[in-house]
């Protein structure tokens, strides 16, 4: 049986690596992935242009086989730099924070380094893109076909959804509620946008002619089964990469994730200013009840307290995204965890029961 990521990517198996930013989805776990057999995607949205020319270049060195580069649309945000002082100030007095000597980031801009991320891109010969965050322009959209590239992006509801089928997208990633990270809506509220997967994906089925792809929630062969029954053509996972060998996520993140219960997960905007699901710590906590300036300022302001939290091995000021399946995740090499996700999922379907 065919799939899109084969017909339209060159890919052997339904199956995508979350663009997991900020260290989890890199090179490492990106060949891996298409090494064995899936579409790997390099989390390049915080990356400068040269940091993901050098990331693509070792992905290359490590497969021959496609992978994708996922990228972050840029938002304009307006903020009084009153605000962005007061918030200064706040972080300077949280916990950690008062251990740390805090600037104010300066701003760049962010279509100016979007462009220069996007030129990266193109320049290395990537063949497979994605993006999330905003809607991708029509102009943008063609100017990447015209490369031949083929451009995958996000939605988390079936507006959504038929918008990016307005401006040309090949695949469409429908991102239901229960996944970790951030989510990936473009238009409203995203508390209006919290959609489970299951409700979610036949929905966007239904609402497009392009192929669906699911995600969210989907940790094992029972998760993929049910994406494929509900009409989708392929499956993206994130948590279930999370602590595998060749992740990149900080030992103190994998750790996290191995311990965590389904119960331990919230949504905040604290780190972001963008609703993200994580695991709930002790800097969310403090947090609970100051208000976050817009994404990506309340991300710029920070970036130096997540930083010193690596740099410490302290989970409690790190982001530790992840979805609602969290107790499904293993800690094994990609290889282990693609083989067996495979077999169970060819043993599950053989054995789906039929009624009369």
């Amino acid at each position: 049986m065919k799939h899109c990521l084969q017909t339209v990517c060159g890919v052997r198996y339904p199956i995508i690596s979350a663009g997991m930013a900020g260290g989890p989805g890199g090179p490492d776990l990106v060949a891996a992935v298409s090494e064995h057999g899936g579409l790997g995607t390099l989390g390049a949205g915080y990356m400068e242009a040269a940091d993901i020319t050098a990331a693509i270049a070792e992905i290359k060195r490590q497969t021959k086989q496609p992978f994708a580069v996922n990228l972050f649309l840029p938002v304009e945000t307006f903020v009084q730099e009153e605000a962005v002082q007061a918030m200064q100030r706040r972080l300077s007095a949280l916990g950690a924070g008062k251990s740390l000597e805090q600037q104010v980031p300066s701003r760049r801009d962010p279509f100016a380094f979007f462009e220069q991320q996007l030129q990266a891109v193109m320049e290395s010969d990537v063949k497979i893109i994605s993006f999330t965050f905003h809607l991708p322009s029509k102009a943008l959209v063609d100017r990447l076909k015209e490369a031949q590239m083929i451009v995958i992006a996000t939605a988390t509801s079936v507006k959504e959804a038929t918008l990016l089928e307005q401006v040309g997208v090949d695949i469409i990633c429908a991102q239901g509620s229960e996944a970790g990270g951030h989510r990936g809506t473009f238009l409203d509220r995203e508390e209006d946008s919290l959609i489970g997967t299951m409700a979610l994906v036949p929905q966007i089925c239904d609402a497009v002619a392009l192929p669906v792809i699911a995600a969210g929630g989907i940790m094992d062969a029972r998760g993929m089964a049910a994406a494929f029954m509900l009409g989708a053509s392929a499956v993206q996972l994130g948590t279930f990469f999370l602590a595998a060998q060749e992740s990149g996520a900080h030992q103190v993140y994998k750790e996290a994730v191995l311990q965590a219960s389904e119960r331990d997960l919230v949504l905040t905007k604290a780190f972001s200013g963008k609703l993200a699901r994580g695991i709930n710590n002790q800097f969310i906590t403090e947090m609970k009840n100051i208000e976050a300036l817009p994404y990506p300022i309340q991300h710029e302001l920070t970036t130096p307290l997540r930083q010193w939290a690596k740099s410490v091995h302290e989970g409690n000021y790190m982001s530790l995204w992840a979805g609602q399946g969290i107790t499904l995740v293993q800690s094994k090499s990609v290889r282990e965890l693609m083989h067996e996700l495979f077999t169970a999922y060819n043993k599950l379907t053989t054995h789906l029961q039929r009624f009369e």
